[in-house]
């Protein structure tokens, strides 16, 4: 039997989406087994216009990289978009609340002219192309990615969560976040990262988007309950929510 043939490309990202697939050490053996890597310019020079499914890390933030990304989607069957940059714009898309003329000359300065440092809005994948399925998180959780990679080889549609981060998090018996005095998004977030951050003494940041349905009024809830305002709310939920996610 053939092997399906896999390329891996990155946009503008830090590429730790990347490095959590390297980070799979034995079990990276296992994949690469019954698959064949046919471009992945972090660990291999070769390069292929062949290839059945395509993982994406990163944002689209460049008018090139739109047609780069069209050019990707037409030669694979199956499109994965890899991480927070990917699946909802990430941290990059808090660019688009400000003038991209300012936003260029803040950061290179006197080169902010030249022509490869062009900029656009910034879009998640789904944005200009389809996307099949998304591995959500910043970075990615490795057994989640090596989960929906074994299904997508079988046959199987991956599973991923569409519930709140909260239902993990009474799974681990954690103590509520706000019980601490902060604002965690946890309502309102994709669960299947285990409750990373609450259970390691942190808010959950919201790095996994939104849930397909999430559930407003419980959210309103909680921030009555804990004598918080919808507006405190909204103000965490810029760092990875910036375009995007529910009316609270």
């Amino acid at each position: 039997m053939t092997k399906p043939r896999v390329a891996i490309f990155d946009f503008a990202c830090c590429e730790g989406c990347q490095l959590q697939i390297v980070n799979l050490e034995e079990e990276i053996l296992d994949l690469i087994n019954v698959v064949d890597v046919v471009e992945w310019r972090e660990a291999m020079s070769e390069q292929s216009h062949e290839y059945d499914i395509a993982l994406i890390e990163g944002s689209i933030t460049r008018p090139e990289d739109e047609k780069r990304i069209e050019i990707i989607r037409s030669r694979c069957k199956i499109l994965i978009a890899l991480g927070s940059c990917a699946t909802i714009g990430g941290i990059n898309k808090l660019k688009n609340k400000f003038d991209l003329e300012e936003v260029k000359h803040c950061v290179y300065g006197k080169d902010a002219h030249m022509p490869h440092l062009e900029t656009g809005m910034t879009k998640a994948v789904h944005e200009v192309v389809n996307v099949d399925y998304k591995i959500h998180g910043c970075p990615i959780d490795r057994k989640e990615f090596a989960s929906v990679i074994r299904a997508l080889l079988v046959g199987k549609k991956p599973v991923i969560p569409d519930y709140p981060v909260c239902v993990e998090c009474k799974a681990r018996e954690n103590i509520c976040r706000y019980e601490y005095n902060e604002i965690c998004l946890g309502p309102i977030i994709r669960a299947g990262c285990g409750a990373r951050c609450p259970s390691n003494g942190f808010r959950c940041f919201g790095c996994r988007g939104y849930v397909d349905n999430p559930n407003v009024e419980a959210a309103r809830e909680v921030m009555d309950k804990y004598g918080l305002t919808v507006e405190d709310l909204r103000q965490k939920m810029v760092l990875f929510g910036c375009g995007q996610g529910p009316t609270v």
